[in-house]
Order: structure tokens, then C-alpha cells, then sequence
């Protein structure tokens, strides 16, 4: 049960926590705001004093996973001393995110096929470019070091990369397992720096 007197911050921040955990139970387009409220232990009522509507809700969600993987990710990246080492840092940040996050590329999938525009698939849209951005800079780096072959398609490395993330994590969805995402990690990565020419 919640405790009443949360700030306004602190009330977002589990409203957040709540989305995330029911999103690795369940379809989150099958989320409610009644299931929301109820995993706060709040009633809807109360909820609704700090959020008008479902999509606000989402709209906060969203926004703390942007920060959140792409902070990650950042810092990850900045405490390497070379471009591959970065891009595997990166790697294994995202699949730590995702394991300690589950519910979290559910929703990514569900917002980004909802019809139509709304501000969460925006949100999911931009923070997606953001990543790419940050993974061209780095292969790019590690190309004008040498780390990798100068005729390496970048557009096509940032694919197979992100594609790698997401044969894991479909793995593990349907082993019903998220552990298995951190057991398969440095082996897929490994197979990926080959595929892009970093065959030492």
C-alpha cells in the first residue's frame, strides 16, 4: 500500500514503477488505469490528481525510459577508453536496462503500433533516433581509428545491432526467462563485431 502523502515527484515516479511492473505481466495495451491504481493502492480517484488520462500516464512513462537507457548508455560509452570497447559498454548497459526493466520493450513494440499519433509513440520514436544517433557517432569513431574496415555500412551496422538486442530479449520472452538475456550476451555481441569486421 502506498503511503498518502507522497510528493507530486515521488507520486510519478511509482505511478512509473507500477506501468513497468505490470507491463512485464501483461500486454500493455491491456493496462488499465484501474490496474494502475490498484497496483499503487490507490483508487482511481486519487491517481487522477496527478494524472488527467491514460496517455499522461504513458507520456511519463515513456519520458523516464528515454532518460533513462539513453543516460545509461552516455555514460557507459564515456568511460571507455576506445570506440569497440564503448560499443560493447553500450550493449551490455541496454541488455542490463532490459533485465532489470522487462516490461520495458513491451512497451516500446505497443506504443510504436498504436495508430495514429500520440505524443508516448513520439516520445518512443525520438528516443529510438537518439539511440541510433549515439551508435552512428561511436561506429564512426571506431572507422576513423581503424577499429573497423572503412567500407563498413553504418546504417546497416546500427540495425544489426539494435536487431541483436531484440533476438535476445524476443528469446527470452518466449523462454519466458529475462536471465537468459545476460547468459547469450557477450556471445551474440562477439558474432556481431565479426559480422561488422572486427575480426580480432
Amino acid at each position: 500500500m502506498q503511503r498518502k502523502n507522497l510528493t507530486a515527484d515521488e507520486r510519478k515516479a511509482a505511478t512509473v514503477r507500477a506501468v513497468l511492473m505490470l507491463a512485464a505481466e501483461q500486454n500493455p495495451s491491456d493496462i488499465t488505469t484501474s490496474a494502475i491504481a490498484q497496483k499503487m493502492g490507490l483508487t482511481q480517484g486519487a491517481l487522477f490528481r496527478h494524472f488527467d488520462s491514460k496517455d499522461s500516464i504513458m507520456e511519463a512513462v515513456m519520458s523516464w525510459v528515454a532518460d533513462s537507457i539513453l543516460n545509461r548508455i552516455e555514460t557507459a560509452a564515456q568511460n571507455e577508453s576506445s570506440p569497440l570497447a564503448a560499443l560493447g559498454a553500450v550493449f551490455t548497459t541496454h541488455i542490463q536496462f532490459v533485465f532489470e526493466n522487462p516490461g520495458v520493450p513491451r512497451l516500446l513494440l505497443s506504443e510504436l503500433q498504436r495508430p495514429g499519433i500520440t505524443k508516448p509513440k513520439e516520445q518512443t520514436k525520438s528516443m529510438l533516433t537518439g539511440y541510433k544517433t549515439k551508435l552512428i557517432q561511436i561506429l564512426e569513431t571506431a572507422i576513423a581509428r581503424k577499429e573497423l574496415p572503412p567500407e563498413l555500412d553504418i546504417k546497416i551496422a546500427v540495425v544489426m545491432f539494435i536487431g541483436s538486442i531484440q533476438g535476445l530479449v524476443m528469446q527470452a520472452l518466449i523462454a519466458g526467462d529475462v536471465s537468459l538475456i545476460r547468459r547469450d550476451a557477450a556471445g551474440v555481441f562477439a558474432i556481431y563485431l565479426r559480422g561488422i569486421g572486427n575480426n580480432k
